[in-house]
């Protein structure tokens, strides 16, 4: 694209979103921005429609992984960054990085982390707005940290009023847990009755009330 992607404002991000569009760069080393609005779009269930996987359950309500929200966004962004097994470049450039760190200082974009032994091993981050959450990346050095910080996020985003969790894409990872692929004009449906439900993302939760509202997801085998 043009030289003008270099001018996308943290205002203009949010407003693509609201419409259903987002940026990914063509490379870690690439400095220009493209907006994807596929005509599949992945959603993830957060009502009854979410599975959350009998042995997962249990690991994420054990003391296996400290699990926390908005501590270390920039780590997180940093993190899903990162080459990985099957993956040695990403979508996230430069750029992506400092737009997301923008949003999160203005609290639009949130993570969750999973730590162990005070080490970040695992997290999420995404968009909020309204009631519709726009989840971007996930990472994990460690088995099942990026899942256990999915099934924390959908706790949270139950508890805080959200009705849309939009994973852009739909993987067979994300299918496990109930996600589809819906048409572009259901999406953009479904997203605009979410931006009018006035959730609120809340960062600091008491452990034992996200802890109920996991027992509380549907088992999904």
């Amino acid at each position: 694209m043009s030289r003008r992607q270099l001018e996308v404002t943290p205002d203009l991000l949010l407003r693509a979103y609201g419409a259903g569009v987002f940026p990914m760069a063509e490379s870690r080393q690439s400095d220009r921005l493209y907006w994807l609005d596929p005509a599949l779009r992945g959603v993830l269930p957060i009502d009854e429609g979410f599975h959350l996987p009998r042995r997962l359950r249990r690991t994420a309500l054990s003391a296996r992984f400290t699990v926390s929200a908005d501590r270390d966004f920039m780590g997180v962004i940093r993190g899903c960054a990162e080459p990985a097994p099957g993956r040695m470049d990403t979508w996230i450039n430069p750029q992506i990085e400092s737009l997301f760190g923008a949003l999160h200082e203005r609290h639009a974009a949130h993570s969750v982390e999973t730590w162990q032994d005070g080490r970040l091993v695992g997290g999420l981050y995404g968009v909020a707005l309204g009631g519709a959450f726009f989840g971007e990346s996930m990472f994990s050095r460690v088995t099942d940290a990026s899942k256990v910080a999915l099934v924390h996020l959908v706790a949270r985003l139950r508890l805080c009023g959200f009705v849309l969790l939009d994973t852009q894409f739909l993987t067979t990872h994300l299918a496990r847990f109930g996600a589809l692929e819906i048409p572009k004009a259901e999406y953009k449906r479904r997203l605009a009755d979410a931006l009018e439900v006035p959730a609120r993302w809340h960062a600091e939760m008491p452990g034992e009330v996200v802890a109920e509202e996991i027992r509380a997801l549907r088992e999904g085998g």
